[in-house]
């Protein structure tokens, strides 16, 4: 690593970390001149490998250490409070996140997204939204017109959130979850730190770290 190269670091090298790289990769080969940027997987958790699909893995405190002109990181881990918990020591570290998206990925007019975010391919996020720091949006997922998403939210593949849903901060919406559309006066509201488990249909509020399943989805409750 030289001082003139600008160091782009995937946090997590497990399967999404891996499904994120070659979006990461494709976004830096459209650079001005991509050979002044490189990309590396940044695991603790991975010390017996150094290399994973073509690209270097190093420690969190080897990356922090890294002599480079820039360095930028984003974090491919589900995990809510993992990714808060990494993104408070990068920055620390004064690391910037950069934001991840897909050349398929689609955005329509007047949203705001916040830092870190990843918008895997075929995603898409309409108009009129307002989205927190370090979203993910796995392949298929969309968010419709006047949604407002919190902070270090995940979506699971094709999630379907219509228009005027509130999801709050930490929550997790699974694999093909589909949460109806909401009004002005009266928004569907998924609480902070919630679960909505694969397949479910809300058509209702969700409240505060309550998980809930099924169609229409229901808290789940254990026997």
């Amino acid at each position: 690593m030289t001082d003139t190269i600008e160091i782009y670091g995937i946090i997590g090298a497990g399967g999404f970390g891996r499904e994120v790289m070659p979006v990461a990769r494709q976004m830096i080969a459209g650079f001005d001149d991509p050979r002044k940027h490189d990309l590396v997987f940044v695991a603790d958790t991975l010390e017996e490998l150094t290399v994973v699909n073509g690209h270097k893995v190093i420690s969190e405190s080897d990356f922090i250490a890294l002599d480079a002109a820039n360095k930028y990181f984003n974090i491919a881990i589900a995990d809510c409070k993992a990714r808060e918990r990494i993104s408070k020591k990068m920055l620390a570290a004064n690391i910037q996140p950069f934001s991840i998206q897909a050349s398929n990925a689609v955005i329509f007019d007047n949203n705001d997204i916040g830092e870190g975010a990843i918008l895997c391919p075929f995603t898409t996020i309409t108009s009129n939204a307002r989205i927190g720091k370090f979203f993910h949006a796995n392949i298929y997922s969309y968010v419709a017109h006047d949604c407002a998403i919190g902070d270090f939210v995940t979506f699971a593949p094709n999630v379907h959130c219509n228009g005027k849903v509130v999801i709050e901060d930490y929550a997790y919406i699974g694999t093909g979850a589909v949460i109806k559309d909401g009004t002005d006066e009266k928004p569907i509201i998924v609480g902070k730190g919630s679960v909505v488990g694969m397949g479910a249909v809300v058509t209702k509020n969700v409240p505060p770290f309550t998980t809930v399943v099924g169609n229409p989805a229901a808290e789940l409750t254990r026997k």
